[in-house]
């Protein structure tokens, strides 16, 4: 029987997922003995491969992400939302509450540290902003949702290993966390 496959991406969030996946520490050893890891944040990939396991980490926040998230899910037979702002939104929703444009003002004029005297606001370097910050389901069909900010490292290796057993699964409640 060969190993499954499984892809992960980090779409609009702060990586605190994939560093709770590698707080699994020496048990991520025997993990990677049973899987294999096609696509990760680390590698150079142009497309996803075809994949018995998809994790997205982060929400939607532009056209980029919607394109991968929905790549994703075309070449995965189950997909996690993994983390708050893939399952919730997370704080990347704070910018549902203005336009667009004045999200794009902020970030690219008028932070303290931003330094840009032209005031130029990027159009074809930067993909384009979703009308609003989005959790993953508001865009792809979710198959497992993993809660937490990030969601400890048990949590994310009890999900590992009910695939493994053959079993969608489910994060029972006494091992959420919200931090």
């Amino acid at each position: 029987m060969s190993k499954p496959k499984i892809a992960s991406v980090w779409l609009e969030a702060c990586a605190g997922c994939h560093m709770s996946f590698l707080d699994i520490d020496e048990r991520i050893v025997d993990l990677l003995g049973k899987v294999e890891l096609t696509a990760t944040p680390i590698t150079d990939i142009k497309t996803f491969p075809e994949v018995d396991v998809g994790v997205v980490e982060g929400g939607l926040g532009n056209e980029e992400e919607l394109h991968l998230a929905k790549e994703l899910r075309e070449r995965c037979k189950i997909l996690i939302a993994w983390g708050d702002c893939a399952v919730f939104g997370g704080i990347n929703c704070m910018r549902n509450f203005m336009p667009v444009e004045q999200v794009l003002k902020e970030g690219f004029v008028e932070t303290v540290s931003t330094v840009n005297p032209e005031r130029v606001i990027p159009r074809v370097d930067i993909p384009a902003l979703l009308p609003q910050a989005l959790p993953l389901d508001r865009a792809v069909k979710v198959d497992v949702y993993v809660p937490g900010c990030p969601p400890d490292a048990d949590t994310i290796l009890y999900i590992f290993s009910e695939i493994l057993e053959g079993r969608l699964p489910s994060v029972p409640t006494d091992i959420m966390r919200y931090d």
